[in-house]
């Protein structure tokens, strides 16, 4: 009897297929560079899914190798980096307390003291920083592979113990697969939260710089994948994450793994309430702070990126100041929308409603800088089905105790108000910095944070499919990066909308939509990213949410209207 497989059929991005034995590995099959300027190759798309370039051949498949320009290839390449740093850390300061906390633009910024005293500690040294980077360097001319193995649940337990990787032990404390993937390299051992790249030798664009407290990893800068992004420091925002830090340690909350084991023990009815109150009381100081500057300040501009909670902190914001004794008004800048005939065009052509030119400044510069000065203004009503600007008799006048919200992605941008005086503004930018790592060299991205919010959002009020949520957000992103992020140092103050606990409750909501994404849809790589995140958290209802809470945007059953 022919026990012999039949070959498969691998079929690459230009059309062309080969046929290959069962089992092989995708490196084998693949040009070690994918790119005509000669980037190597660090993992692949097979069937619309990232895998690593050890990923053995099973069935026939569509290949697409994947460089570090790719979006899903960035994602590889900068957990990789993380990777190679901890492994570093580990390496030179054994006892050292390490954590990859958020973004700074395209750049890294990680906790770290020598002694494992993270509140107390010296942190980081000019010196240190200097032998973890001069270390990374030398592993990256050693070209160390990069193995991927799945080991036994003891198996892995006892390797994390042994080498003192509690945050790990963590994550791993209410799962019980009998198989756990890891990731090894020189005798350092990491839980596997997607592919890495197959060696040490590709990781060459990168920079170590030192912020104290911390170090700055910075990353290729993108469409220039060679060359490293220049960092561009962003005190207001690191201020803000301090400080939310510090709240998580008090707490004793800094990991997944911990909030998992508060949830286990049935705390977390405390620990929400604890959440909610942070955020009224950040909430009450920013409506006092705008009190203090009254009667100049006659107007607050809301902004932030997609998701952010902009809607719902202007609504706490307004009951806040309401609190202060004063009369507060809106204006919606979607109203301000020129005619569909003068909105500018993406490249795409489609309408750019994103574009600060969608809006008629001159107009609302006018009506703004009349109402400042107390004259009643009829205001505008943009009609999103003609794509038309009416006028149906709306007339507000701010009074002596009166003040203006206006909520809108452009509310940093100095030309949105360039007509009205500096003193008559008080300008907010909200942001989502989770606090939250998956564990020491595993960060939870803020943008990801902000998607699953939106993707929930999108279905339950908008009917939109978790694909079509997927295939819109690089737009929104690009977006961001050109009209909010930019202006983000012109705010008076920063409001923090990250609620450490609200994964907990988007996972059983969101993971059933990111399932309908399927494998011949594009999406479906950075859905089955998404799902193996989730996977991290232990899901919990949403009955304990407040009805005033910023979740509640997302999720329904807001006590606000909207």
């Amino acid at each position: 009897m022919n026990t012999t497989l039949a070959p498969l059929t691998v079929t690459f991005e230009n059309g062309t297929t080969a046929l290959v034995a069962p089992r092989t590995p995708l490196r084998d099959v693949l040009p070690p560079t994918a790119s005509a300027n000669g980037l190597p190759t660090i993992a692949a798309l097979v069937n619309n899914d990232v895998t690593s370039l050890s990923y053995l051949i099973e069935m026939d498949c569509t290949v697409c190798p994947l460089t570090r320009t790719n979006p899903e290839g960035v994602h590889v390449y900068q957990r990789s980096l993380t990777f190679l740093l901890a492994k570093t850390v580990k390496e030179l300061y054994p006892a050292a307390s390490f954590a990859v906390d958020y973004a700074m633009g395209n750049a890294l910024y990680c906790s770290f003291d020598p002694k494992g005293e993270s509140d107390h500690g010296t942190g980081a040294l000019p010196e240190h920083v200097d032998a973890l980077r001069a270390r990374m360097r030398e592993s990256v001319a050693a070209n160390l592979p990069i193995e991927r193995r799945k080991v036994s649940f003891a198996d892995a337990i006892a390797r994390f113990n042994a080498a003192g990787q509690t945050d790990k032990l963590n994550l791993l404390k209410f799962r019980n697969p009998p198989r756990i993937t890891l990731h090894g390299c020189g005798g350092f051992y990491d839980l596997a939260q997607g592919p890495l790249v197959p060696a040490t030798g590709v990781l060459t664009c990168f920079e170590l710089g030192h912020y104290p407290p911390g170090l700055i990893l910075q990353l290729p800068l993108p469409g220039q994948p060679d060359q490293v992004a220049p960092f561009k420091d962003q005190p207001h925002l690191f201020q803000i994450f301090r400080e939310h830090k510090a709240w998580g340690r008090i707490l004793g909350v800094s990991t997944v793994g911990r909030l998992n084991e508060i949830i286990v023990n049935s705390d977390i009815s405390d620990f929400i309430k604890v959440s909610e109150a942070l955020h009224e009381k950040k909430v009450a100081t920013i409506a006092d702070e705008i009190k203090r500057r009254r009667p100049e300040t006659r107007a607050v501009l809301v902004a932030g990126p997609s998701s952010a909670g902009k809607t719902t902190f202007a609504k706490r914001l307004g009951i806040q100041l309401r609190v202060n004794a004063l009369q507060v008004s809106t204006i919606s800048l979607d109203n301000y929308f020129f005619d569909l005939a003068r909105t500018p065009r993406q490249p795409d052509g489609q309408p750019d409603f994103e574009h600060i030119d969608a809006l008629d400044l001159t107009l609302f510069n006018r009506d703004l800088s009349r109402l400042v000065a107390g004259e009643e203004v009829e205001l505008p009503v943009f009609d999103f089905n003609t794509k038309q600007r009416t006028y149906r008799g709306d007339r507000i006048r701010l009074g002596p105790d009166s003040i203006l919200i206006i909520e809108g992605i452009h509310g940093l941008n100095p030309r949105l108000t360039e007509q009205v005086a500096e003193r008559n503004k008080f300008r907010v930018y909200v942001s989502a910095l989770t606090q939250l790592s998956i564990d020491g060299n595993n960060r939870i991205p803020t943008t990801d944070n902000r998607l699953i919010r939106r993707m929930v959002r999108d279905r339950k009020y908008r009917g939109h499919a978790a694909q079509k949520t997927l295939s819109m957000w690089p737009s929104v992103r690009r977006g961001e990066e050109r009209w909010i992020f930019p202006f983000q140092d012109q705010a008076d103050a920063i409001f923090n909308s990250a609620l450490d606990y609200e994964l907990a409750v988007l996972k059983p909501i969101a993971e059933p939509l990111l399932m309908e994404v399927k494998p011949s849809d594009r999406e479906y790589a950075e859905a089955r990213r998404l799902t193996a995140f989730l996977l991290n958290f232990i899901g919990i209802p949403d009955r304990e949410v407040p009805s005033t809470s910023m979740l509640r945007e997302y999720i329904g059953r807001s006590s606000f209207r909207y």
